[in-house]
């Protein structure tokens, strides 16, 4: 199976960038299935339901999301609609929406995509995402409910993601981290089989500050007082994410490779995918 994940979406720019390239990526591709974190798409804070399903349209099967989802005030209403819509998974009991779905790709594939929030430097500070993760994947085992799964870990701290990582090796297809809003070099298939990305970048201005116009965000670093509001950066957008190849037989990961295509960064697309 081939799998994309795409960065964080970072205001008009990325999501733009994102509907205008990924109908072809999935085409040229021959993309199995897509997940796209949003939480920054609207104005570089949170989602609306417009924006989810244009990036549905788009070509995307999943959209995530993280500490942002709840920025846009029509979020609350709209998340309990679309079960293509998650929020992370440890949010408290009652919180609307889901946390993680079992949905099927193009290949038929049973394909289980859940969304955890890291809690070191984060806020909200939500519930154990280790035991989220866990009851996740007690519920629908990896061969036996889902022939892959897939965590989209949004977190600050590198090293939470990556015993995150290790916590679900052998358990998992993917684990990939949002929130930095910076691609690592870090993209690796751990012992168990795990294919594992410390974050996967934007889809966003790297003319930035984590796609947003760096003007404010230096003011405030400079002179510890706010000018004005954070805006997103508006320049054109390089559209990051990671490409992985899934065992139809084990659902393990066999290939994995980072996906750049933009005017900042080196562009890359997986070789195994050309």
């Amino acid at each position: 199976m081939r799998l994309l994940f795409l960065g964080d979406m970072v205001g008009k720019t990325g999501r733009a960038a994102v509907w205008d390239r990924l109908p072809g990526l999935v085409s040229d591709l021959k993309l199995d299935f897509v997940i796209v974190n949003g939480e920054n798409a609207a104005g570089g804070f949170g989602i609306t339901e417009d924006i989810f399903l244009e990036t549905i349209n788009a070509g995307a099967d999943v959209v995530t999301t993280g500490n942002h989802v709840w920025d846009q005030k029509d979020a609350v209403a709209f998340a309990g609609r679309h079960d293509q819509f998650l929020r992370p998974a440890n949010y408290p009991q009652g919180t609307p929406g889901r946390g993680s779905g079992l949905f099927y790709a193009r290949s038929g594939a049973r394909v289980l995509v859940a969304n955890i929030m890291g809690r070191v430097f984060m806020h909200p500070e939500l519930d154990d995402p280790f035991k989220s993760a866990e009851a996740i994947l007690d519920a629908c085992p990896l061969k036996e409910q889902a022939d892959a799964i897939i965590f989209d870990f949004h977190a600050e701290a590198t090293s939470e993601k990556q015993c995150f990582g290790h916590f679900v090796d052998g358990r998992a297809s993917f684990v990939v981290g949002t929130h930095t809003h910076v691609p690592t070099a870090d993209h690796q298939i751990l012992n168990g089989g795990t294919a594992y990305m410390s974050d996967a970048g934007m889809c966003g201005d790297y003319d930035s500050s984590l796609g947003m116009d760096k003007e404010e965000p230096l003011n405030r670093f400079i002179s510890k007082m706010p000018k004005g509001r954070m805006e997103a950066a508006t320049g054109p957008a390089t559209i990051c994410g990671v490409g992985v190849e899934i065992s139809d037989s084990t659902g393990l990961a066999e290939k994995i490779a980072p996906l750049r295509i933009g005017p900042r960064l080196s562009e890359t697309i997986p070789e195994f995918w050309r």
